[in-house]
């Protein structure tokens, strides 16, 4: 599988990206993304592309690629509305129509987040974004999409995230790790947890296309992978 992989140096594509590359079944990962990954891989290309709503420049490196993990993404917090859709709509769709055009045998998955407002007509705004983003990404030619709504993060194996004011909170619940698993299994998924459930549906598809934390942990139990 070829996998091309958006958002590589935030917190949860850390978390893809790892798992791509552990995976033998990954024959190739190629990052696209304003600044580079850090990271040397011989399964590993980067692609630095800085204006991120407009492929043409870089049409001809965008095709044969049976898998897209669209992790890039910004907190709504001081953005209007208007500020936070050129990022988390405009960008997102620039690129999905792109690959669409060009991998039409693609599965694309997109991180989302809990909460997410399918109507596009609630009250929160940020929620309405996302809702019109997983909308119109679902409603592309593509072989299939799937759109992840995770609902607390927890990072692991040297993941991090690119917010200072997100890392004191994980840092201070990695120790409480083994406890918020058991006690709130369908509101909690680590980084790797979600590389891993992206795979399987690239893999393997999933019985309906947006998937909520339990359905994205019902992922990676042994007979979902058989």
């Amino acid at each position: 599988m070829n996998v091309l992989l958006f958002g590589a140096t935030g917190m949860v594509g850390q978390g893809v990206l790892r798992e791509c590359l552990l995976d033998p079944g990954v024959a190739s990962v190629v990052s696209i993304g304003r600044s580079p990954t850090g990271v040397s891989h011989p399964k590993l290309r980067e692609i630095l592309h800085t204006d991120l709503t407009n492929y043409a420049p870089i049409e001809s490196e965008l095709s044969g690629f049976d898998a897209c993990f669209f992790s890039l993404g910004i907190s709504s917090a001081g953005l209007n509305e208007e500020q936070y859709s050129r990022v988390t709509y405009d960008i997102t769709l620039r690129a999905a129509e792109t690959l669409a055009r060009l991998n039409p045998a693609m599965t694309f998955v997109y991180v989302s987040g809990q909460g997410t407002d399918s109507s596009e007509h609630g009250r929160i705004m940020w929620a309405r974004v996302k809702g019109r983003t997983e909308n119109a990404l679902l409603r592309l030619p593509f072989k299939d999409a799937f759109m992840f709504r995770p609902g607390i993060i927890v990072p692991r194996f040297g993941a991090r995230s690119r917010t200072a004011l997100y890392r004191i909170p994980y840092t201070l619940t990695r120790p409480l790790l083994p406890l918020l698993l058991r006690a709130f299994p369908n509101h909690v998924l680590t980084t790797d947890e979600i590389g891993r459930a992206m795979i399987v549906v690239a893999r393997h598809g999933a019985p309906k296309h947006v998937l909520e934390t339990r359905d994205i942990r019902s992922l990676l139990s042994p007979s979902s992978a058989a």
